[in-house]
């Protein structure tokens, strides 16, 4: 899978320690950096007040504007930009070829980003099971630290997708959908994937890998499996269709149908409310597996006889 883009240069594990601490460099260093000055002029009072309230953001509905930018930044220069100056600069190649290894199909564009949507189903059950999970006693500190965590992840969340204005939807949108699937899937499928395969020499352990890793950065256990399945299924559309295109679709499509979903509950135009966590019945979830694995089956078969497996 574009294993020619290092294959010749170094061994396959320094380069997925490369790729990770570039990416990691950008998103929790460098990145959040630029996004607190570009967020200057609409941060209230000093610099120093300003990092004393991120402790506790829900309070302040004024930080929501500065937060999207530093977050915006974190995502953009970490996982867009430095990565693609890595792949440039030490990899030399174009990083623009990740998107011209294999065509695009409408049938691999429309049936994929359905199986985003479908699959929300029965990972709605992985989601209860994961958030409900509790610890052995030997491991009660983590738990607690652990679910501080994730409370705190969630009463961001909240506070991020309370939109009061359309303006802020799509501020949201672009933050939480448009980047993050062109991010995240560049770095853990366009190019974490491949070395990990080219190390490995198994392409499912090289998908399941990346997939963990994706879902560890985060810091969120308990939101740790859903989002290691996600990852999963964006490795395996990658595998399958040869091009960084379709995974970043499926990511975008996940995370904006989720954002326009929450949009519309908002304002009271649809009844359902994503953010209260409910699963979905086992009846629903045993039907939409088996339409989930059924189109996926289609679209490995109908890659195949296309030739767009990666290499």
């Amino acid at each position: 899978m574009n294993r020619e883009l290092s294959e010749h240069q170094r061994p396959a594990w320094i380069s997925v320690i490369l790729i990770f601490l570039t990416a990691m460099l950008g998103f929790v260093v460098i990145g959040p950096l630029i996004g607190v000055v570009i967020a200057l002029p609409f941060i209230d009072g000093d610099l120093t007040g300003f990092l004393s309230k991120l402790g506790n953001p829900a309070s302040y509905p004024e930080l929501r504007i500065p937060l999207f930018i530093m977050q915006g930044c974190a995502t953009l220069i970490g996982l867009i930009l430095l990565p693609a100056l890595y792949i440039r600069g030490i990899e030399d190649k174009n990083p623009l070829s990740l998107f011209r290894a294999k065509p695009i199909y409408m049938q691999s564009i429309m049936i994929s980003a359905l199986v985003v949507v479908l699959f929300m189903i029965p990972n709605s059950f992985f989601i209860d099971w994961n958030a409900n999970l509790s610890m052995p006693d030997f491991l009660k500190e983590f738990e607690v630290w652990a679910r501080e965590k994730e409370d705190r992840a969630a009463e961001l969340t909240t506070y991020l997708t309370t939109f009061d204005t359309f303006n802020h939807f799509l501020i949201a949108f672009v933050v939480i959908a448009i980047l993050p699937g062109i991010g995240e899937e560049l770095v853990f499928r366009g190019m974490l994937q491949p070395e990990l395969h080219r190390a490995t020499g198994n392409i499912h352990a090289a998908i399941w890998i990346s997939a963990i890793m994706f879902s560890a950065i985060h810091l969120q256990f308990f939101g740790f499996v859903p989002r290691m399945l996600l990852g999963v299924l964006f490795g395996y559309l990658y595998y399958w269709s040869g091009n960084i295109f379709i995974p970043m679709l499926a990511h975008f499509v996940n995370n904006g149908f989720s954002v326009l979903m929450i949009y519309l509950y908002q304002l009271e135009i649809i009844p359902i409310n994503l953010e209260s966590g409910e699963p979905a019945s086992p009846f629903m979830v045993a039907l939409f597996t088996i339409i989930t694995f059924g189109l996926l089956l289609y679209l490995k078969k109908f890659h195949r006889e296309n030739n767009s497996f990666a290499s």
